[in-house]
């Protein structure tokens, strides 16, 4: 995964970028598991010499195929097509499988950034990062954002590398790599 260079304005360059958290997979797989061993075992469990068994087995296999594709491919679909990119100047959060949503919040507009982190968020190390701007937005909120404790550390650190470098200085330290 790397975001295009040529979407970045002059001198923008990539702090970090990241996708959801895998555990947002997990409910997909299960589906897929769950959906390809029941459509299997009703398929063979079918018998195809009583009256209709032939058009019970492609209603069943209809039926596998749109679980299938609602429940697992499209999760799947929409995990692979989010991205959240951090550059030194803005927060750029993008989505969607056939038509693209994107949100872009400069560093400049920030005002806060908190997260809350669920109970499951704390086995797995993820949470969600909200973002207050001082615009007339209502601010981002990111989902599943993975260690997020740490991101949100990072991202006052560019906040501040940002505001040096808009007032001409140089950032007293550049902001660590999230891991």
């Amino acid at each position: 995964m790397s975001y295009p260079q040529k979407l970045l304005a002059q001198g923008e360059t990539i702090s970090f970028q990241m996708r959801p958290h895998w555990r947002a997979l997990f409910v997909p797989a299960i589906v897929l598991l769950a959906t390809v061993f029941a459509v299997t075992w009703l398929y063979f469990w079918i018998d195809t010499t009583q009256f209709g068994g032939t058009v019970m087995r492609w209603i069943v296999l209809g039926a596998g195929l749109l679980i299938l594709v609602l429940w697992a491919a499209l999760p799947f679909l929409r995990w692979v097509t989010t991205e959240y990119v951090f550059t030194d100047r803005r927060i750029i959060v993008r989505s969607g499988i056939i038509t693209r949503q994107g949100r872009d919040m400069p560093l400049a507009k920030v005002n806060d950034v908190s997260f809350k982190v669920p109970v499951m968020g704390r086995i797995l190390n993820y949470g969600e990062l909200d973002i207050q701007s001082a615009g007339e937005n209502d601010g981002l909120s990111i989902a599943d954002v993975p260690d997020v404790e740490q991101i949100q550390r990072t991202v006052y650190e560019l906040i501040e590398a940002d505001d040096a470098r808009r007032r001409g200085g140089s950032p007293a330290v550049e902001p660590p790599l999230p891991e």
